[in-house]
């Protein structure tokens, strides 16, 4: 009985120790607890969300481009694109081939790139999917394996209006055409996003935005899409009956320089581009550099009367059909004999037509067309337009000028050509080329005399006449003004026998003309190449439709549209084709 109360304090004084203990530890993480809550809360809270919390990307939808009535001619749809963390899908045991299966794609090529990327922590496994088919494979729950939303470009008329407006890249930039040309406009730009992730990556929350999205903006052209397409169609057509290598339209609004049409051929499908060659891809209206013949002889025309030499009476000698300049024979297709100056135009006679050059001073012509702006850009912003070339001053031999006054040793574009036509059209007033939609009146430069400019138009209407060239450009019920043009094409230094640019540059109605159309067709090889027969009926049937959609009124008069349809016996045709 003695032993037990020592024994008694000191059990007593243990327990009375742990309790302090205890209380201790308690009480010290009372205080840390205190301490981490009041003073680290902000450093901890920041530790957490950077394990948890993530910005997320908020992809811009580009801007629509429609045409001048509002219709959709590019689109962005939402599609989804499969990518990967390399780190967390190795590190998770990933199946690859299972994931490469349902993407269709080949599992030995998935892994390679997957384990040359090991360390990487983004790696696109598959972009631009419709979201059902990126839905069924994320369903698999492949860890590293996500999904984000991004917008695919869409191209309603596909390969009518595939060289106008170009396409964009993966990354939704634009790459050709109008597409590249008004890339600042259309692009949208990016926002930011906080999200709450698992450790699987899953999304969890939407936390809060740190920057909006903005949109890209829409784009209105000038472009009618119905007319763009009837451009296309008859083309295609043109080129396909005359066997032809290529071709290229161009329409303006004569009151605006509005681009109205502007087709090519060959041509692609931008929402499938697997096959695309680089032949198909240009845009052949605004690019390529060709000789355009007798359809400059309206601007040697307008030199002559310019100088105060000649008028629509004057008389031309052109027995016996050749004329020569230095060493340089030039030919008639026949002997004219004498004529006056619309009938130049008329019979295309490059024999009058080097006559007039040779008798005013070298640099006449030459300046006439710098005025018309050949030999220099647009100004249209369409990516990779050319100049043209125009021979510099210290070529404009006796040679040169008279070549030059029925369209050789000059090169221009479809787009110039159509420009320096629709001047004419507009009484000597050049307007600059938009492919955006203009409204209101548009100002622009005198570059030829208003008299002289009204005097061209009846005389290129007897172009399309019986004893023209063009009979086939003819629209039923419409006045037509145009010229025909059919030139060798270069070859090797020198000019190929068998190879032709044929064309036809006309404008309607022509009492008041409101539409230049420029047709070209390269190397027609099957039913006839010259101007009026390849590329005018190109142009007639074009017309026709672009003035019906336009609402133009008709300004033949009954009488007039009888003896239009009164055509020449089949036997003449090959004769009211040809020009020089």
């Amino acid at each position: 009985m003695k032993t037990a109360k020592p024994d008694a304090l000191r059990y007593a004084g243990r327990h009375h120790v742990v309790i302090g203990i205890l209380g201790l530890l308690f009480s010290g993480l009372a205080l840390r607890a205190g301490y981490l809550t009041v003073v680290d809360s902000d450093f901890l809270r920041a530790q957490g969300d950077a394990r948890m919390m993530r910005t997320e990307p908020i992809v811009a939808m580009r801007g629509m481009i429609r045409d001048r009535n509002g219709a959709p001619l590019a689109v962005s749809t939402p599609v989804t694109s499969i990518w990967m963390n390399p780190r967390q899908a190795l590190a998770a045991g990933t199946d690859l081939s299972a994931l490469a299966h349902a993407l269709a794609l080949n599992p030995s090529d998935l892994a390679q790139r997957v384990q040359h990327n090991r360390k990487k922590g983004f790696i696109y496994i598959k972009r631009l999917l419709a979201p059902q088919v990126a839905e069924a494979v994320l369903a698999h729950d492949f860890p590293g394996v996500y999904g984000m939303t991004e917008y695919r470009r869409f191209y309603p008329e596909a390969e009518a209006t595939a060289h106008l407006l170009g396409f964009t890249d993966l990354d939704d930039h634009g790459k050709e055409g109008l597409e590249l040309a008004l890339d600042d406009q259309l692009a949208g730009v990016a926002g930011i996003k906080r999200v709450v992730k698992d450790l699987k990556g899953h999304r969890v929350q939407d936390v809060s935005l740190v920057k909006a999205a903005r949109p890209g903006k829409d784009v209105v052209l000038s472009f009618d899409s119905r007319v763009q397409y009837a451009a296309y169609r008859e083309l295609a057509r043109g080129v396909a009956e005359h066997d032809a290598v290529a071709g290229a339209l161009v329409s303006l609004d004569v009151q605006t320089g509005e681009v109205l049409a502007m087709a090519n051929l060959p041509s692609y499908n931008p929402n499938n581009r697997t096959h695309l060659t680089t032949n198909a891809l240009r845009n052949r209206a605004v690019i390529d550099m060709f000789e355009p013949g007798s359809t400059m002889k309206p601007f040697t025309l307008a030199a002559a009367l310019e100088s105060g030499k000649y008028s629509p009476r004057s008389m031309f000698n052109t027995n016996p059909g050749t004329y020569r300049v230095v060493n340089k024979l030039i030919r008639d297709h026949e002997n004219y004999g004498v004529i006056d100056l619309p009938t130049i135009l008329t019979k295309s006679s490059n024999v009058a037509s080097a006559q007039i050059a040779m008798s005013l001073p070298r640099d006449t012509l030459p300046h006439m067309h710098q005025r018309l702006g050949f030999g220099e850009r647009t100004g249209s912003g369409f990516p990779g337009e050319s100049a043209g070339r125009l021979q510099p001053s210290n070529r404009w031999n006796p040679v040169e000028v008279a070549t030059m006054s029925y369209g050789y040793g000059i090169t221009v574009t479809a787009l110039q050509m159509a420009r320096a036509y629709a001047a004419i059209a507009a009484g000597g007033i050049e307007r600059p080329v938009s492919f955006l939609r203009v409204d209101g009146p548009v100002p622009g430069k005198r570059v030829l005399d208003e008299k002289i400019a009204r005097s061209l138009i009846p005389m290129m209407e007897t172009v399309v006449s019986q004893e023209g060239t063009a009979l086939r450009a003819a629209v039923p019920g419409y006045r037509i003004a145009g010229k025909t043009g059919t030139a060798h094409k270069a070859q090797g230094g020198g000019y190929a026998s068998d190879q032709y640019m044929s064309l036809f540059a006309g404008m309607a109605p022509a009492s008041a003309p409101r539409v230049v159309t420029i047709v070209v067709i390269d190397n027609p090889r099957q039913g006839g190449y010259y101007g009026g027969l390849a590329a005018a009926p190109v142009f007639s049937r074009m017309m026709s439709d672009t003035l019906r959609l336009m609402n133009i009124e008709p300004d033949r008069s009954a009488e007039r549209l009888a003896e239009q349809h009164r055509l020449p016996h089949p036997a003449t045709w090959a004769h009211n084709g040809r020009e020089g």
